[in-house]
């Protein structure tokens, strides 16, 4: 790719479908994923390389919020951190479309990195419960595993309704047409269950008592999503088989 400009501009022409995204990702993650994708394609990073960058900017933040004591500097820094990796993260995808170099490889190896992700994230607000948090109660401490079980479940359920779909939709091609229009409400709604915004609350850390009740409102949030999205996925699945 001869400069920044021209990856960029071939990275606009070959984004994924904004359906089913919501606001931050479109507007903010995909863009900041776009610019490292043409840095790192300027670099001479492959995309697996993305994924290692991506990795050591969530894992070094997760790490941090696990053994480092909570305050306001700490907060900004995890944010910060999360939200690197997770621009990263959209980042090595967008690099794989732009120089053909994806693979099976790749595509595994940043599953398992989100996996990791969704795990140990939960698994550090644990540990800093146990360790630092003067906790009304030690039930609190049953909050970042429940929070972490949806996570994983919704991550991992997400991953076989589109593998299996695929899987469908090659054995039986649907007719074509007409894609269906990007809805903004739902890219809207979609915002409390989105990533990004997810490592927000992680700005609260210097005030343990927000943080907590603003973590609790997501892990509820994303408790009622994941009914949602298994009913949906379930119905969806069930029509490609009566198809």
């Amino acid at each position: 790719m001869g400069s920044t400009g021209a990856a960029l501009r071939a990275l606009r022409g070959a984004q994924k479908s904004s359906k089913g995204v919501s606001l931050y990702s479109r507007y903010v993650n995909r863009p900041a994923g776009r610019l490292l994708a043409a840095g790192a394609c300027r670099a001479g990073l492959t995309p697996n390389q993305v994924t290692a960058v991506s990795a050591v900017f969530t894992f070094t933040a997760v790490a941090a919020v696990a053994l480092v004591e909570p305050s306001w500097w700490l907060g900004w820094a995890v944010y910060a951190g999360l939200a690197v990796g997770f621009a990263f993260d959209s980042a090595d995808g967008q690099l794989a479309r732009l120089t053909g170099r994806g693979g099976p490889d790749g595509e595994w190896l940043d599953h398992v990195v989100d996996c990791a992700k969704m795990i140990l994230v939960h698994t550090a607000v644990l540990l800093s419960f146990y360790r630092f948090g003067e906790l009304p109660s030690e039930g609190w401490l049953l909050l970042p595993l429940g929070f972490g079980f949806v996570a994983v479940l919704t991550f991992c359920a997400g991953l076989l309704r589109e593998q299996l779909g695929k899987a469908a939709a090659a054995a039986a091609p649907a007719p074509a047409g007409a894609p269906a229009p990007v809805s903004r409400i739902r890219a809207v709604a979609l915002l409390p269950a989105d990533y990004g915004v997810f490592c927000l609350v992680f700005a609260l850390l210097g005030a343990p008592s927000a943080f907590r009740a603003g973590y609790a409102v997501l892990a509820a949030v994303h408790a009622l999503f994941l009914v949602a999205f298994l009913v949906k996925w379930f119905r969806e699945l069930k029509a490609l088989r009566a198809d």
